[in-house]
């Protein structure tokens, strides 16, 4: 059975599956982001006919995933795999391994700590990893000698500030650049002068995260942050880097109604970003802290057609992205990719 965008958004809308211990050993690939509202929970990624989810591995999650009774070999993806909720298939596919955090991307995480305070993420409370310049460089080339390397993405949280961040990024981008012709993305907090020196050094796309577009509940959530200032980064950037090449990822179920996406949305699209609807689920590190609710299925396949018409009005394709979530597709419901 194939996913179409219903089933997908009733599997991200459920966001685990309980999956066979036999099928993670055999040579799959499992993940564990170590930025956003994700970070440190292991997943893995299912593929149905193209269309692509990330499942958060959940003991408890009432999504089953098990071989196929047709169990047929496919070297390095365990087989045909289904996916069963109440005792029956919904999807058929395949498991793909993450090259470093998700399929034909190396996404690599520069800092995985942060000195912002956002309430619905977990990486200021984890203390993770941050990466020196070599150690990036060979998880790189690690991942580009797979054969299956198809674009390199960054992203960081912010260990002292900002500025310093994105001159870490900035020489990061250009020592890639100097090796690989491959499409880069790079996702961190913006700087004044960050699209400009990001562009320079060889980046090809941005995300610059709003997180939410309802300005009530951005300075409950961010404290300490500018909702206005990035989004005037976001409209800087779309002048440097260009139509289909901005993106932002909107946070959907911190007590937003549907009006204020949507009007977030237009309000983005007006000036060249692409929006990433990005449904949450809470953590047990920030728990209590925001008013989390997972989004039904239903929810966000309303949010996501709607977006679709509102980028067809302003001639916006999330399908020409080459980088970071709108390639993977793996987290949301992606217009033009999934719908």
């Amino acid at each position: 059975m194939v996913m179409n965008a219903w089933t997908k958004a009733l599997l991200v809308s459920i966001g685990s599956a309980n999956i066979d211990n036999e099928l993670l050993e055999e040579a799959v690939r499992t993940t564990r982001p170590s930025a956003g509202p994700g970070a440190g929970i292991e997943s893995f990624f299912f593929n149905s006919d193209g269309i692509r989810v990330r499942l958060a591995i959940n003991s408890n999650s009432p999504l089953k995933a098990q071989k196929s009774r047709k169990a047929l070999k496919s070297p390095g993806a365990g087989g045909e795999v289904s996916l069963v909720l109440d005792g029956n298939i919904i999807a058929s596919g395949r498991l793909e391994p993450a090259l470093s955090h998700c399929p034909e991307q190396a996404y690599i995480t520069i800092s995985g700590r942060c000195v912002s305070d956002c309430k619905f993420c977990p990486v200021p409370r984890l203390s993770g990893e941050v990466r020196g310049q070599e150690e990036i460089l060979q998880m790189v080339e690690d991942a580009w000698k797979t054969g299956s390397l198809k674009a390199i993405s960054l992203t960081s949280g912010v260990e002292s500030s900002a500025e310093e961040e994105m001159k870490r990024a900035v020489s990061i981008v250009s020592a890639l650049r100097a090796r690989y012709s491959l499409p880069i993305g790079v996702s961190i907090y913006p700087t004044d002068t960050s699209s400009e020196e990001l562009k320079q050094a060889g980046a090809t796309e941005v995300k610059y995260n709003v997180e939410t577009m309802d300005p009530e509940i951005f300075s409950r959530v961010c404290p300490g942050l500018s909702l206005e200032y990035i989004i005037e980064s976001l409209r800087k950037a779309v002048e440097i880097f260009g139509r289909n090449r901005v993106s932002s990822n909107f946070i959907i179920g911190l007590g937003e109604s549907d009006d204020s996406v949507l009007e977030g949305v237009a309000r983005i699209a007006d000036i060249g970003v692409i929006p990433i609807l990005r449904p949450i689920s809470p953590h047990p590190l920030r728990k209590g802290e925001a008013n989390v609710n997972r989004p039904s299925a239903e929810r966000l396949l309303m949010l996501a057609r709607a977006t679709k018409k509102i980028l067809e009005d302003h001639n916006l394709r999330p399908d020409n992205a080459e980088t970071m979530c709108l390639s993977c597709t793996g987290c949301d419901i992606t217009p033009y990719r999934d719908l």
